[in-house]
């Protein structure tokens, strides 16, 4: 098998996917995953780093894309709807990219430490979103909050995705989060000046 065939790391996160759905995380290993791809041991660290990552293949790419897409929202545009055209635009290419996703999600709910390497990496999406709209010049406690806000309805409206097994548009699964966001802020605002 040549050395960087262009079809591994699908493989390899296939037969991952597979097996951690077969006998849990925790019970499965890089030789395992490896040998289902067919490829060797030493073959698979040529991919990725150890068992955990392939699940998570590319997202160190994240923060760099959303950044330079909260950079080149409308000028206009409030930091919230800046950081939300971003995500809207992202998740709809990314959608398109990924497969698996219901399996992927069940694998990452099952293992506290996949789930501290998800919130990891929702973490530096955070913060890449906080650094761009500090450069658009919001305000460095607005930037924080906006950024976290938009973290949550983004993570929901990709839950959303996910539930409805891709039948349904990201983008219009995050209005929908972001339409219910603003309606459940809007009646604790509501209920804030009634007390």
């Amino acid at each position: 098998m040549a050395r960087w065939d262009p079809g591994t790391e699908e493989r390899l996160t296939r037969a991952a996917l597979e097996l951690y759905t077969e006998h849990g995380y925790d019970n499965v290993t890089v030789t395992q995953i490896a040998e289902r791809a067919g490829i060797t041991r030493r073959s698979y660290f040529r991919y990725f780093p150890d068992k955990r990552e392939v699940l998570f293949a590319g997202s160190e790419r994240l923060p760099s894309v959303i950044r330079e897409a909260v950079l080149d929202a409308r000028p206009a545009a409030s930091p919230l709807s800046a950081a939300l055209e971003a995500l809207a635009q992202f998740g709809t290419t990314l959608v398109e990219h990924i497969g698996h996703i219901a399996e992927r999600r069940a694998v990452i709910a099952s293992s506290p430490e996949l789930q501290e390497r998800e919130r990891t990496k929702l973490a530096a999406v955070t913060g890449a979103i906080h650094e761009a709209l500090l450069e658009r010049g919001v305000r460095d406690d607005s930037a924080r909050l906006v950024a976290q806000i938009a973290t949550i309805a983004s993570q929901n409206a990709f839950d959303r995705w996910t539930d409805a097994r891709g039948q349904k548009d990201f983008a219009a699964c995050l209005r929908t989060a972001t339409a219910s966001l603003r309606d459940a802020l809007t009646a604790d605002n509501e209920t804030i000046r009634s007390e």
